[in-house]
């Protein structure tokens, strides 16, 4: 009877699926791939966009790089996923939009942000970091721009439908308010990178908040507080 070589035994098991094929490459088994994103954004965050190494993420990710090629394509492709991973879960914790008022909404995300922005681990906001990357393509910036033009976008149309409902003066202009404290926003986040407290952020806050436009009626009112009263 004629053997099969020793080679071509392990060819004729691994085109079958025998025990000894090799498993393809990929993800691993339990592949939790939120808890991956979260990863590879905390090391984006703490580290920058072009500071990251490939091994930075896959270290922190608990994955080799086939398997993170395979699920996230590559570095630039896995940074994006990550941004609006941190984005949606930013606003998720703090959904201010569903504020009684334009002005109690935006004075709720100023308040959230500057009791987060602060934070020892991670201070200051991912999306303001990305503004500094440029190590990378085109395609890349165009993206990130347009996410961070996403959390103004939604500050404007918060404070239109105030100005329609009528506790924001009518012909207010949404997107130059908007304008205004999404730059309030950036310094806010700035200042946090480089040290500032959660007690000078509220601050700014309230120094802010007071050029936020209120309702005839609101105005009204005020002058008439201020107003002294007749003898």
């Amino acid at each position: 009877m004629k053997t099969v070589p020793k080679r071509a035994t392990g060819a004729l098991e691994c085109a079958s699926g025998g025990v000894n094929a090799r498993r393809p490459r990929g993800r691993p088994r339990g592949f939790d791939r939120a808890a991956a994103l979260e990863a590879a954004m905390n090391v984006f965050w703490r580290k920058g966009f072009e500071a990251t190494s490939v091994l930075d993420l896959t270290q922190a990710m608990g994955i080799n790089p086939p398997s993170l090629y395979a699920a996230f394509g590559d570095k630039e492709r896995l940074f994006l996923e990550a941004v609006v991973y941190y984005q949606e879960g930013r606003y998720a914790s703090c959904p201010y939009v569903e504020e009684a008022t334009a002005k109690g909404a935006v004075g709720r995300l100023l308040a959230h942000l500057a009791d987060e922005l602060p934070a020892p681990e991670h201070p200051g906001c991912l999306m303001v970091m990305t503004m500094a990357t440029a190590g990378c393509s085109p395609e890349l910036k165009a993206a990130l721009s347009e996410r961070r033009a996403f959390s103004r976008t939604r500050l404007e149309e918060r404070i239109d439908r105030g100005i329609k409902e009528g506790d924001v003066p009518a012909g207010t202009d949404a997107a130059s308010l908007a304008d205004f404290f999404a730059t309030i926003i950036t310094g806010m986040a700035l200042q946090a990178r480089d040290g500032a407290t959660r007690r000078a952020l509220r601050a700014t806050v309230e120094r802010a908040m007071q050029l936020f436009p209120d309702p005839p009626a609101a105005r009204g009112k005020k002058r008439a507080r201020r107003e002294p009263r007749a003898a």
